[in-house]
């Protein structure tokens, strides 16, 4: 019998948790209702071209109405975590100011109904949905962004830390300050170096201020942060191309958890991380970018093969995708490559300050095919299998890996794809709202009841 096929739940120990992700931009809908303000997303996906199928979030799949049924699945389905995030503009629709009691009334109604389901909640405070008010201010590029965020932590810390425990705080920085600021494919829409260095600082900084404020604010919290990453693999042993890896590494992997370290700006040699420690004159900041995390959240779905490219500007290099290399991949065009997955845990737990790691999200794209009304989904189980596999021995290995959680668990609204990149375990009709558990769903119930 393979390993895949043989792999069981229990192999991970008692204490190791199980769960499944959402996020509130891709997945409440409700837009407008009881006076949630707008996010840079609505906005974004009303722009002529932005989105793949000119789709919005503004229903995507109604959460904000169905979260009670929707958690009924989470259980059945056998998970014991519940990750989501909180909607900065149903908190404060304009960012500051005026609180809307109605928002803050509705995620007390999720935890509650989590807490008597016996899911454990894990709460992010920022999944890219930043209020569209304060990104009319200059959003992540504004020199008030810390002290914008900060009242917005006050108020989730002190309204829900008598009943979440378990804190994250941004989601993949590095992919909002990038694909948002600096090559304007996502929320907001902007674009170069001007955007993207005061992007990236910012988001530093209040990481670890965020921190600090749940530190003080939730007694006995356990608190994280997530990076997207990817092993990073030259692809020759050519000097040229080990240096542009290196350079794409500093930015996909290192960017900002060595701050959070207290190790300050990566660096190397590489003109950009100048570019970056002087614009924001971060030797003064350097002791208040650093927070002591219980976790760290790594979440991986591809790694990079990097080849030097002195046509691109500044970073002067490109990766080589998995098509052009005909290896495994999604239907993203995401390589799927397990044993690099072992190796990016690994390269994040060799910091010494690096506690305890959570896979706080992975998961593929495949498009399913639906056979007399079944999802049948075999790549993306088979996928699971391969990667819970490369977990396991990671674990094995000796690195203190605390949980595995799913990436999604429903089709929903994934950013610029819109509604065609589907990576749930639960199958959403947009149309009717439909629910129905995926092939890669019953797999994960009965794999979680071993």
């Amino acid at each position: 019998m393979s390993k895949e096929a043989n792999l069981k739940a229990s192999d991970f120990g008692n204490d190791f948790l199980w769960g499944v992700v959402i996020a509130a931009a891709q997945n409440e809908g409700g837009y407008k209702t009881e006076g949630r303000g707008l996010s840079i997303w609505d906005q974004f996906a009303n722009k002529q071209g932005k989105i793949k199928g000119s789709a919005t979030p503004s229903v995507a799949c109604d959460f904000y109405h169905r979260y009670k049924d929707d958690l009924l699945l989470v259980k059945a389905l056998g998970f014991k975590v519940f990750r989501f995030s909180i909607a900065w503009s149903r908190i404060l629709p304009l960012g500051i100011g005026k609180i809307n009691q109605e928002g803050v009334q509705f995620y007390h109604r999720l935890i509650d109904e989590c807490l008597k389901l016996d899911l454990i909640p894990y709460v992010t405070l920022y999944h890219w949905d930043l209020p569209a008010a304060l990104e009319k201010e200059g959003g992540w590029t504004s020199t008030h962004l810390l002290k914008w965020f900060s009242r917005y932590v006050q108020i989730c810390t002190q309204e829900y830390g008598s009943k979440v425990k378990n804190w994250i705080v941004l989601n993949e920085p590095m992919g909002f300050t990038s694909l948002g600021y600096m090559i304007g494919k996502h929320a907001p829409g902007k674009m170069g170096l001007s955007n993207f260095l005061p992007a990236v600082h910012n988001a530093v900084m209040a990481q670890a201020e965020g921190g600090r404020i749940i530190r003080a604010n939730v007694p006995h919290a356990n608190i994280g942060t997530s990076f997207s990453c990817s092993e990073i693999i030259p692809a020759t042993q050519n000097k040229k191309d080990i240096e542009a890896a290196n350079r794409i590494d500093i930015l996909l992997n290192r960017l900002f958890i060595e701050p959070s370290l207290g190790m300050g700006y990566p660096s190397d040699g590489f003109a950009l991380m100048d570019k970056l420690y002087l614009h924001n004159k971060a030797w003064k900041f350097t002791e208040r970018m650093r927070f002591d995390f219980d976790f760290i959240g790594v979440q991986n779905y591809f790694p990079v093969v990097v080849k030097y490219n002195a046509v691109i500007p500044i970073i002067q290099a490109s990766d080589i995708n998995a098509k052009t290399r005909k290896v495994p991949a999604t239907d993203m065009g995401w390589e799927v490559n397990p044993n690099s997955f072992k190796n990016i845990i690994q390269q994040f737990a060799d910091y010494p300050g690096v506690k305890k790691i959570i896979i706080s999200e992975n998961g593929a794209f495949y498009k399913d095919k639906i056979i007399n009304g079944v999802i049948n989904d075999t790549n993306r189980i088979q996928y699971f299998q391969q990667y819970l596999v490369a977990l396991l021995k990671a674990k094995n290995s000796g690195i203190n890996i605390a949980g595995y959680f799913a990436w999604t668990l429903m089709d929903n609204f994934e950013w610029s794809e819109g509604y065609h990149a589907r990576f749930g375990l639960v199958h959403v009709d947009f149309k009717t709202q439909l629910r129905t558990v995926k092939q890669s769903g019953h797999w994960f119930r009965q794999f979680l009841a071993q």
